[in-house]
């Protein structure tokens, strides 16, 4: 238990966001989920081809440090994530990133106000 609670208490405020992307990510995955293993292949095809893309663009130059394991994981998540919700949501009626049935969309932003909520509780 205190290795999640030292991580809440020195999280930045931009991994914080990170984190409510990926709630909102998992409510609307969850909300309009499609079992369809072609669907998933191809944003894992996605994820890895522009993963490595971004891992290219930060690594610009020799000197240039190698990127922690956590931010090589993202930089293969975000694409994923990216191209799989573009997947479910198409033609369900979205606006932006908003369902158009208020209890998804009211899940996912409470959850999200929930997050931040115990990160500056445990601060």
């Amino acid at each position: 238990m205190h290795m999640p609670v030292t991580y809440l208490k020195t999280l930045t405020p931009g991994r914080a966001v990170l984190w409510c992307y990926l709630i909102w990510y998992f409510v609307m995955a969850g909300a309009y989920f499609d079992p369809s293993p072609r669907m998933w292949l191809t944003s894992a095809g996605l994820g890895l081809v522009i993963g490595f893309a971004l891992i290219l663009s930060v690594v610009s130059t020799r000197r240039t440090p190698w990127p922690d394991r956590w931010q090589i994981f993202r930089l293969f998540l975000v694409p994923f994530c990216v191209s799989s919700f573009s997947a479910l949501v198409k033609d369900r009626g979205l606006i932006l990133i908003f369902s158009p049935e208020p209890g998804v969309t009211g899940l996912a932003l409470a959850l999200c106000a929930g997050f931040l909520a115990l990160v500056g509780l445990i601060r």
